[in-house]
């Protein structure tokens, strides 16, 4: 018997004997299952696309979708945060609808499309660095939930308030509805109050 056929035989024998090693089809198997795994819940990091594009640790898909819808949600919300942390309006034109409505809208804050622009022009005053970071995005359908930390200096006015240079890092959380590419509805919260202590306007305590 020749030495080749012996290792042959050999090889054979030992995949035979494995318990980890299945013939057929079953490594396919396996593969479209984790892909079905994968689609349901899929947790990774993303790499910002560009130097200023807004940092997301976290991504979850929490449910399938079609790859179209998928991109286009991930796209869409991709481009309000990187308008929150750019301060760039034509990325808010990119991500959000006519339609749009707040409905956790600040007082003085104008409803709809001009709403999240002004918001940040005035912001923007205050803490003209302001940075933002997605520590967790969670697609689930039509609907995405974005947990936030922001940070910057305030070195502008903020009402009666000039800054010192202190920097002023918060939370914030929002849930977003996505409907043909665009964000159509918006429900925020933020930690107010941490913000405004930092910038001292609010004090708590005796």
């Amino acid at each position: 018997m020749s030495h080749e056929l012996k290792c042959t035989r050999a090889k054979q024998a030992r995949q035979t004997s494995d318990p980890h090693f299945r013939s057929g089809s079953t490594p396919n198997k396996r593969l479209r299952g984790i892909g079905l795994v994968a689609a349901l819940t899929l947790s990774l990091s993303t790499p910002a696309f560009a130097a200023d594009s807004v940092q997301i640790n976290d991504l979850v898909i929490a449910a399938p979708m079609p790859d179209a819808q998928r991109e286009a949600t991930v796209k869409a919300v991709r481009a309000f945060y990187d308008f929150w942390n750019t301060g760039d309006e034509a990325l808010l034109k990119q991500a959000i609808a006519s339609i749009f409505t707040d409905h956790t809208l600040p007082p003085g804050r104008p409803q709809g499309p001009e709403g999240p622009a002004f918001a940040s022009r005035r912001f923007r005053a205050a803490v003209p660095d302001l940075k933002v970071t997605v520590e967790k995005m969670i697609v689930a359908g039509d609907y995405v939930t974005v947990h936030m930390n922001f940070t910057g200096h305030f070195t502008g006015r903020f009402g009666q308030t000039q800054g010192k240079g202190q920097p002023i890092p918060f939370i914030a959380t929002d849930l977003v509805k996505i409907q043909n590419g665009r964000i159509t509805d918006n429900w925020h919260i933020e930690d107010n109050l941490t913000l405004l202590q930092a910038m001292g306007v609010a004090k708590v305590g005796p």
